[in-house]
């Protein structure tokens, strides 16, 4: 499996590129948004890449971020759905637009997609509305993009483990905080996303202490629907 490609942009296409690694050259197929972010010819690029294998076929498909790439991939699974089609709705929406329409149910966003109809767009939030909170969650790690330049580099050391006292309030914080972030990315104000969190946390700290960042931001954006 090809996860990523590092190397020197040496061609555009309208709906792919193509880069050379140390002689070999790879066409990798990219969204119209993520072709406009990529430097001149020439210039060194990385991608995060999914690889399609078909008996006839095998595509590589290229993103910035590990976030989009989920998405694309959490896509895919929605019957009707092809690799380019999901593409083609994370070059109209981008990562966080996806995930701010899906959560929304906002059917007309997705259907902005070339080649996406009603029908389909009803589909893809019926199937994904409820694991996008999750996809939500695990973007606050997944949203850093692929830099040709990139390096390993030692990290400090571990903080020393917490108390066990304060072990809950610390998880607690940990996911007020990326829920936060997640709220904030789907078009919510700051404020309006902390009160949310607030009454999710006040309502939850009886029957669900330890919350997951999932779950905290499902029940926020319970308090955030219009009434």
């Amino acid at each position: 499996m090809i996860g990523r490609i590092t190397g020197r942009l040496d061609w555009r296409g309208p709906d792919h590129v193509l880069i050379d690694v140390r002689g070999v050259g790879y066409i990798v197929h990219v969204s119209e948004r993520t072709l406009a972010g990529l430097p001149p010819l020439g210039d060194p690029v990385s991608l995060y890449t999914e690889l399609l294998v078909r008996e006839d076929l095998l595509q590589l498909f290229g993103f910035p971020t590990l976030l989009e790439k989920e998405w694309h991939r959490l896509l895919t699974t929605v019957q009707g759905v092809g690799a380019k089609a999901a593409l083609a709705i994370l070059g109209t929406l981008g990562a966080e637009g996806a995930a701010r329409a899906i959560t929304l149910g906002d059917a007309r966003a997705v259907q902005a997609a070339p080649g996406v109809g009603p029908k389909l767009a009803q589909r893809i939030i019926l199937e994904l509305k409820a694991r996008a909170p999750g996809v939500m969650a695990a973007g606050v790690g997944l949203s850093a993009s692929a830099e040709p330049d990139d390096a390993v580099v030692e990290g400090p050391m571990p903080p020393k483990k917490p108390a066990r006292a304060d072990e809950g309030a610390a998880r607690r914080a940990s996911a007020s905080a990326d829920a936060l972030s997640a709220l904030v990315n789907l078009g919510y104000t700051q404020s309006d996303a902390a009160q949310a969190i607030a009454q999710a946390n006040a309502l939850s700290a009886a029957d669900q202490p330890g919350a997951d960042t999932a779950a905290l931001i499902r029940a926020s954006l319970k308090h955030l629907a219009p009434k």
